[in-house]
């Protein structure tokens, strides 16, 4: 085994490049007949082409969607992934939507594809290396992904732009090749970096549950699954080192940390960057925990999973794939964790129960963690994570090649600017000013346009003049209603809390849109208070599901308009909503038209790629 890299960062780099370089070599770009044939159970894809040899890559690639109509959104994304080729073909692609009442976690999500998995092959999948994303929440920290998913996030590198899938699967590139059959069970909305020697490899080949493990801070440590490892003899840390794990603790306090020995000392005062993704440039820790990222499980124990779900029925109540599943594990694990529901979003009355019976199913299975020191971890969750990330994150800029202008047409960036603008996919008037720290995807805009620091503009064409406040949210959606095409944008603040909700209309004055109270703006709006006001649950209301948004026949009106209300809201001067047909984001997903924004993003592309060939022409 070698020792932990003199150059974390430079190491990093280097091997995540080559994971990219392997991945774009495995993808169907090298010609080879594509067809799609009617879509099968569960969501099954079958595409022919020039395929990946056997063992070189993923036998199945599983997707799991909220509900129906999050799941036609991933299937036609994925069909037009495979039809231009961005995707490895000769895979399985799968889309599983969780069954329809009661939310169910991710862990619940995980037992549904298990279920879908034997309807679809039996013993078949006994063989099976199967990586499951999970990617099913509607991303209300991030809107900008709520209507086509976590999952298909624009990444700023790439031509075609990468997206979380693209990466995912390329960052996972050399882990089926050195698995046994069995499931990876992984999160949409991160990324795992992480270099090892160059003839290492990272096996995921015990009985049991196997999980990565990253160095990280002890306050990062709350926020994630942290292991409590088996003593080890090295002296030296070495990049990849195969630990067992006593126990498993689930966002623990810091207290609870020294409590049951899981804060590790820094052996033979060797010094390196920690896993800091959710903190910037996160030095040297005099003490440091291991969190959690991805797990795998085998065969055999997700078969015992899926006897447990089979046995129950229908579940009630949501499971968490790392709280529920991985604290039952390793020696140390006690029952005393089912009890605790300080990290549970909702308690629902058989929650207990449920995770007891958990804890008892899988009491004694092993817990082995493969720890990577010289690794990152980094959110993109959230509005404030996404900006961080792509326009300050000197780290990740190096470390993934992220770019300041990806696939776009924009005036350069001065390249000594260290806090920049982020332009995905899109094609902006020379003319148009965007501030530091502001991301614009999939977007046009016209030479009267000023977008301001900390900005979020997803999806839009703005042609007209528009001056956008710093820490805007603006994300514009196609629609199809009675049969026509419309056009929504949500407009808001980034730092704006959709998920707050209160119980009343009374309580509304509690909520806050870009910083100003709610009921306000309601005023300034000419909006009544009535419980037409929202959709959905009547006694869970919340900026999500208020009906504020007009609907445009066109997307430039579509985000004009949407833009009056938020500079009334700034100005204080009154815009009247009252003539306009109004929606919630909740509705406005219910009414997407995912073909016309992929269609719209095509638009987009085709203009970038033709432009980028006539330069070509012209300094040739």
């Amino acid at each position: 085994m070698a020792t932990t890299s003199a150059f974390p960062g430079v190491s990093l780099r280097e091997a995540t490049q080559r994971k990219l370089r392997r991945f774009s070599e495995l993808r169907g770009t090298k010609g080879g007949n594509l067809a799609l044939p009617g879509n099968g159970q569960g969501g099954r894809f079958t595409f022919w082409g020039k395929s990946v040899a056997a063992g070189e890559f993923w036998d199945i690639v599983a997707i799991t969607a909220a509900d129906d109509k999050q799941e036609l959104a991933y299937k036609q994304q994925l069909s037009e992934k495979l039809r231009k080729k961005e995707l490895p073909l000769g895979v399985q692609y799968h889309v599983f939507v969780d069954p329809a009442g009661a939310k169910i976690g991710n862990g619940g999500s995980t037992l549904c594809a298990l279920r879908c998995l034997e309807k679809l092959y039996g013993d078949e999948w006994n063989s099976f290396t199967i990586l499951l994303i999970h990617s099913g929440g509607y991303s209300q920290r991030l809107p900008n992904a709520s209507a086509l998913g976590k999952i298909f996030t624009a990444l700023p590198f790439g031509s075609p732009i990468y997206q979380m899938l693209e990466l995912k699967l390329a960052m996972y590139i050399d882990f089926p090749s050195h698995m046994n059959p069995g499931i990876l069970v992984t999160c949409a909305d991160d990324i795992e970096l992480y270099s090892i020697g160059e003839s290492e490899y990272i096996r995921f080949d015990k009985p049991g549950f196997t999980a990565l493990a990253h160095p990280s801070s002890l306050t990062v440590g709350t926020t994630h699954g942290v292991f409590v490892l088996e003593p080890f003899n090295y002296l030296e840390h070495r990049d990849l080192e195969y630990r067992s794990c006593r126990r498993f603790l689930h966002k623990p306090s810091i207290e609870k940390m020294y409590q049951f020995d899981a804060v590790c000392r820094p052996r033979n005062f060797f010094q390196q960057s920690f896993a800091g993704g959710d903190i910037p440039s996160l030095k040297l820790y005099p003490e440091y925990v291991y969190t959690d990222s991805l797990f795998y499980m085998d065969h055999k124990t997700a078969k015992k999973l899926l006897a447990f779900y089979e046995k129950i029925g229908t579940l009630n109540c949501e499971i968490d794939a790392y709280g529920d599943f991985l604290q039952a594990l390793g020696p140390g694990a006690t029952v005393e964790y089912t009890r605790n529901t300080s990290n549970v979003t909702k308690e629902e009355s058989e929650l207990i129960d449920m995770r007891q019976r958990i804890f008892h199913l899988l009491k004694g299975t092993s817990l082995n963690v493969v720890v990577l020191n010289n690794s990152k971890f980094y959110h993109i969750g959230t509005t404030e994570e996404y900006l961080f990330h792509f326009t300050s994150d000197s780290n990740l800029k190096s470390e993934l090649g992220l770019q300041s202008i990806a696939f776009s047409i924009f005036p350069a960036i001065p390249e000594c600017s260290s806090n920049k603008s982020c332009i995905i996919q899109s094609i902006l008037d020379s003319r148009c000013s965007v501030a530091p720290g502001s991301v614009v995807e999939y977007s046009r805009l016209g030479p009267d346009v000023s977008v301001g620091e900390n900005c979020i503009i997803s999806g839009s064409y703005i042609i007209t003049t528009a001056v956008l406040s710093a820490h805007s949210f603006v994300c514009s959606l196609s629609l199809k209603m009675n049969g026509h095409l419309k056009y929504s944008t949500m407009a808001c603040g980034v730092q704006d809390n959709l998920k707050k909700n209160v119980k009343t209309l009374s309580d509304i004055k509690l909520l806050q849109f870009f910083g100003v109270c709610f009921l306000s703006c309601l005023d300034i709006w000419n909006l009544k208070v009535t419980e037409e006001l929202f959709s959905g649950n009547k006694t869970c209301l919340s900026l999500w599901n208020a009906r504020i948004f007009p609907v445009c026949s066109s997307l430039n009106d579509s985000v004009t308009t949407s833009l009056k209300m938020l500079n009334a809201v700034q100005n204080k001067s009154v815009f009247s909503l009252n003539k306009y047909k109004l929606l919630s984001i909740e509705e406005m997903l219910y009414y997407k038209d995912v073909e016309d924004m992929i269609t719209y993003r095509e638009q987009i592309f085709l203009e970038l790629t033709l432009n980028r060939k006539q330069s070509d022409l012209e300094t040739s």
